[in-house]
């Protein structure tokens, strides 16, 4: 039995609510299981060092945190010249955890490298990451390996997609293609009728293998690509950004606009425009539709490289129109200083 002062202390209010807390805070709590990260497996195909571009979609696929890049292969004429590119950019990034894979070397009289300066006083032989000498066939493994979907977001003409495919025709049930490549309902920069877009009229054949494969494919064609130029704002801070990421942008700008035998077109202004930024949509869309007006068309590819709308061929998801460009164009360049 309690004493009358036990039994006056226990039917004290705060006596109990003291011993409700304590209760509380002494039942062991499970620890709350961290949400796990979904991030995209990707694998990047591009021709980098011809135009600049590629340069800004490797930076923009380098800063988003969405994607797990699971390699980056390099595509069409000296493949082995463009990994140097890859690797350098790799290593100024801090992700020479990702390898390189180079791709299948094709003629090389088309392509100029308008950025080889840029790679002057780099040791490539001292690169301290993966180079893999099969592009193609690492590409394949990975794919037919994964117990994802892998997006093959390729930027460029297509000969090491077509090889992959040859190799293994399994890999368009187990990933998707992204892709800049094409001309739907207009021209460059939204003039004048479709026409014969670079990356399909190089390889026509290596693009009607991919295009007329089961292979899915999302698309920005030049409808939508050829209109990313970068001005005002946006485009001044990337120009006052000082970090080494976007100095080898810079650097590779100036190697462009500098290449030998180049006469600068008056709508590229180093120090009020950038270039046209194509290849940077095929990224955009391989994490988002956002800012996009998305068309679903049966489309082939004819002998002269043309893409043709017709409802007996595949069906392609094309990224037609734009239905907020500032709204992009601003998200890429946050994305890029990050």
């Amino acid at each position: 039995m309690f004493s009358s002062a036990q039994n006056r202390v226990m039917n004290n209010p705060k006596y109990l609510l003291t011993i409700f807390l304590l209760a509380i805070i002494c039942v062991p709590v499970p620890a709350a299981s961290p949400e796990p990260e979904v991030k995209i497996p990707v694998i990047f195909d591009t021709d980098i060092a011809d135009d600049i571009d590629d340069m800004w979609a490797l930076a923009y696929l380098l800063k988003c945190p969405d994607f797990d890049i699971k390699l980056i292969t390099t595509a069409s004429g000296d493949t082995a010249l463009r990994a140097q590119f890859v690797a350098k950019t790799l290593e100024i990034y801090n992700r020479t955890d990702i390898p390189i894979g180079i791709g299948k070397k094709t003629e090389s009289g088309v392509h100029k490298y308008h950025q080889k300066s840029w790679l002057e006083g780099y040791d490539y032989k001292k690169y301290p990451g993966t180079i893999i000498e099969d592009g193609v066939k690492a590409m394949v493994d990975i794919i037919m390996a994964s117990n994802k979907n892998i997006k093959v977001i390729a930027v460029g003409p297509l000969p090491n997609l077509a090889a992959a495919l040859e190799l293994e025709p399994g890999i368009a049930a187990k990933s998707e293609v992204i892709g800049m490549q094409g001309s739907i309902y207009v021209g460059h920069q939204g003039k004048g009728k479709p026409v014969a877009e670079w990356n399909i009229r190089t390889y026509i054949k290596e693009a009607q293998k991919v295009f007329h494969s089961p292979w899915p494919m999302t698309i920005t064609p030049l409808d939508t690509c050829s209109l990313v130029m970068l001005d005002g704002e946006n485009y001044q801070r990337f120009l006052k950004c000082t970090t080494p990421e976007m100095q080898a942008i810079q650097e590779s700008y100036k190697a462009w606009l500098e290449r030998p035998g180049h006469k600068p077109e008056k709508r590229f202004d180093y120090n009020n425009t950038s270039t046209i930024l194509y290849d940077t949509v095929a990224i955009h869309l391989a994490r988002s539709f956002d800012y996009l007006e998305m068309e679903t068309l049966g489309t082939k590819i004819d002998d002269k490289g043309y893409c043709l709308i017709d409802p007996d061929a595949k069906n392609i998801n094309w990224a037609v129109k734009w239905k907020d460009l500032d709204g992009f164009e601003k998200s890429l360049v946050d994305a890029i200083l990050k």
